[in-house]
């Protein structure tokens, strides 16, 4: 029976800045950057991949799907991985991947390619994103909830700059994106060599099964629940939306979803924080899910209005910014099981949300109109308040500096004493 402790972040004092940290944290934390830049980076070259290469709207949604699904039924298996080879080698390994099968994706010569790569890529970001939360949150300083900030600032971040990038070097040539990412992520794999301390092996290793037997707890079942609804909104709109804008440019295209991933950073750092401290988590959440519902079924209701799409897309980065720290904290706060379970099993849930609902929208434009999948995403996200309602008194508790302790503390232990010894050494000197 899980059982709960107070949360260090609450003991009245201001807590220090998450910005201020170890050159180890800040190494991963940009290797995080340019791993979220894969998720917007293909936005802006989604028009011009189906011209070229001659793919239904339908084809290139895989793009998304191939990478998401596959990250996400990998994520499974992170933390075997991890507490067999250790948290340093897993990041190495999942950074090494990335850099290959995003060049591979760039020297494609057909839409079957690019999706196969883009599978592969999918492998290598599983095993780095489970692995460098974990990192983040063990090597941080701050506490908690400045390591949560600070990865979620790293992802608004890729967010905000993938589409940029990918509209910038896509007006080149659609291989430039694959080929961008690539290298940034080989100076994020150097970065990591060089810069993070070694990392011991955990002295228990995770079983395989771990992550699909933790769903049994009804508070990590409830917030995975609403991860997959909520990302199937999500990636609704990052996905098929820049169909509906009537913009050919890479770079305009990329603009756009920049401005929107800048909203998306604002208020993953910024915005959650101030809501949570002053709303509550569970009242924000149910809020924002509403708003976002409700941008979403604008977007349905008007999806051949370019500029209410545009608009409407912009303003969907401040709900998804909110969403992502606060959904994470959530998780990460009251599981009754070890972090990097908790990670790996949200992890899975949400991006096979993530990773159905662009292709899924391309067939229900091909089957129905352009109203049908953002409707269906504006009542997901409808469905997401009313799940996370479910578990209101935990994630009560958890504002009130209450976060579940594991049935088993040996892992958080390790982490904790063993694990991150020498970046909190570092921590110290810096």
């Amino acid at each position: 029976m899980s059982h709960h402790t107070s949360a260090d972040a609450t003991t009245g004092q201001k807590p220090p800045s998450p910005f201020t940290q170890p050159r180890a944290v800040w190494a991963v934390a940009f290797a995080c950057v340019v791993s979220f830049m894969g998720i917007g980076l293909v936005d802006p070259i989604l028009k011009s991949l189906a011209g070229q290469l001659s793919a239904t709207p339908s084809q290139v949604e895989l793009l998304f799907t191939s990478y998401l699904v596959v990250t996400a039924v990998c994520m499974l298996g992170t933390g075997w991985i991890s507490s067999r080879i250790g948290p340093k080698r897993t990041l190495i390994a999942g950074l090494t991947i990335i850099v290959v099968f995003a060049a591979l994706a760039g020297s494609s010569g057909s839409i079957g390619e690019i999706v196969g790569f883009r599978a592969g890529w999918g492998l290598g970001n599983a095993l780095f994103i489970a692995t460098s939360l974990s990192v983040i949150v063990g090597s941080a300083s701050g506490g908690f909830a400045g390591a949560i900030v600070l990865y979620e600032s790293a992802l608004g971040v890729g967010i905000a700059l993938g589409p940029l990038i990918g509209g910038l070097l896509g007006n080149i040539s659609w291989r430039g994106p694959f080929f961008g990412v690539s290298g940034l992520m080989f100076i994020a794999l150097l970065a990591t060599i060089f810069l993070l301390p070694k990392l011991p092996t955990p002295a228990r290793k995770q079983k395989l099964s771990e992550p699909l037997t933790a769903l049994k707890h009804k508070s990590l079942r409830t917030t995975s629940i609403v991860g997959f609804l909520y990302n199937w909104g999500f990636f609704t709109v990052l996905g098929y939306s820049p169909f509906l804008m009537g913009i050919d440019s890479p770079i305009q295209l990329g603009l756009v979803f920049c401005g929107w991933g800048v909203l998306v950073a604002l208020f993953a750092v910024w915005g959650a924080p101030w809501l949570q401290r002053r709303f509550g988590t569970p009242r924000t959440l149910y809020v924002n899910f509403v708003l976002m519902a409700i941008d979403l079924a604008v977007i349905g209701i008007f999806p051949y209005s370019h500029v209410t799409v545009i608009v409407c897309v912009i303003v969907a980065g401040a709900f998804i910014g909110i969403n992502n720290t606060l959904v994470t904290t959530a998780v990460m706060s009251i599981a009754p099981v070890e972090r990097p379970v908790a990670s790996a099993t949200y992890g899975f849930v949400r991006f096979i949300g993530g990773g159905m609902a662009p292709f899924v929208a391309g067939l229900l434009v091909t089957a129905f109109n352009e109203h049908v999948p953002f409707l269906l995403g504006a009542a997901t996200l409808v469905a997401a308040a009313m799940v996370l309602s479910t578990a209101h008194k935990a994630l009560t508790a958890a504002d009130r500096g209450k976060v579940a302790q594991p049935e088993i503390d040996e892992l958080d232990r390790v982490e904790n004493r063993d694990v991150f010894p020498a970046a909190e050494a570092i921590g110290n000197a810096d």
